[in-house]
């Protein structure tokens, strides 16, 4: 695996809720060098980073962040808004409170109603594993599965845990044929990455990889 082959599994995140258009548009430079998977940004900043990277980086963004208890009108406004802002990308939270009532029914119906926003863009689903049981995990990548979404992905990196390798082999286990996984969260440096995808990651959300390579870290 070469450093290259790292990078561009990566999307370059910037999510703080302090992030300044000077850090987006820094965050883009970034990405335009070292050739990341996209930008992850916050939708107020998709429209800037899309006039900015001209196409060069697909630009990735967030929905129902970081809760995901907002409704799914309310979702679904946001996915449509931030595609009309020339989004490529959507990484949602599911409805956790749904989770924990056993509501998968319409977990799975929101996910297909967000997916049909987006069309032929990307969707990934963050299912906040930190706050789940294993059996909660195990459903939600049966339901991811059938929503029509493109990955499953572990962590928004703004609750108690992020991603760790038993949830990405957990995923590996469980989803369906197709559906490719996201870890996110606490990936710090080059080794957590590598480790991440050797365990079956297709991608992962980070701000320190990129940071790691530059302070001079090698595989």
């Amino acid at each position: 695996m070469t450093l290259e082959q790292v990078l561009a599994t990566v999307d370059h995140t910037a999510l703080s809720p302090t992030a300044t258009e000077a850090d987006i548009l820094a965050l883009c430079d970034e990405a335009r060098c070292y050739r990341t998977a996209s930008v992850c940004i916050p939708p107020s900043y998709v429209a800037t980073a899309t006039a900015y990277l001209h196409g060069d980086i697909p630009v990735c963004t967030v929905i129902g962040f970081p809760t995901g208890y907002m409704t799914t009108a309310v979702k679904c406004a946001e996915t449509k808004a931030a595609l009309d802002d020339g989004a490529d990308e959507i990484d949602m939270v599911v409805n956790l409170g749904w989770v924990k009532d056993g509501k998968y029914d319409e977990v799975l119906n929101e996910i297909r109603a967000v997916k049909e926003v987006c069309g032929s863009h990307i969707l990934k689903v963050i299912i906040e594993t930190c706050l789940l049981t294993e059996e909660e995990k195990i459903r939600l990548c049966d339901v991811v599965s059938r929503s029509g979404a493109d990955f499953i992905k572990t962590s928004t990196g703004f609750s108690t845990g992020g991603a760790t390798l038993a949830d990405i082999d957990l995923f590996r286990t469980h989803v369906h044929s197709g559906v490719r996984i996201k870890a996110a969260g606490g990936i710090r440096s080059l080794a957590d990455a590598r480790a991440f995808l050797e365990h079956g990651a297709h991608r992962l959300g980070t701000s320190s990889v990129i940071r790691a390579v530059k302070a001079g870290e090698t595989l």
